[in-house]
């Protein structure tokens, strides 16, 4: 079971990635662009994911992924509830949805970094 401690330091280390609190809610940005988000009660992942992708990904495990809000769809974004996901899988859906928003260059650089992955 992942919690939001398994992802805090990790999203705070991703070169360029900041961490902010929107009413009361942790996202991470990149520059403006958020590529996570948490719930208020902290039950909920909110993450960048391309859009053509994630039906396909809901319809695979729909006791782990959800469809965005009606609000959101418009975005390339994705629901996981946090206790469904193992803190591996929780920490490898961050550095994917990162991986959306920096430049080839950074990701590329992360993966010379980390040849295992975020584990």
């Amino acid at each position: 079971m992942a919690v939001i401690e398994d992802v805090r330091a990790l999203g705070a280390g991703l070169e360029r990635s900041y961490q902010v609190y929107v009413r009361g809610k942790l996202k991470f940005r990149v520059g403006q662009i958020v590529y996570v988000a948490f719930s208020l009660d902290e039950s909920v992942m909110g993450f960048a994911y391309p859009k053509e992708e994630r039906a396909a990904l809901v319809a695979s495990e729909p006791h782990k992924f959800q469809m965005p809000s009606a609000s959101d769809m418009r975005f390339n974004w994705v629901h996981a509830e946090l206790a469904a996901l193992d803190p591996i899988e929780a920490r490898e859906l961050v550095v994917d949805a990162w991986r959306m928003v920096v430049p080839k260059k950074l990701s590329r650089a992360y993966d010379l970094t980390h040849p295992n992955g975020p584990g």
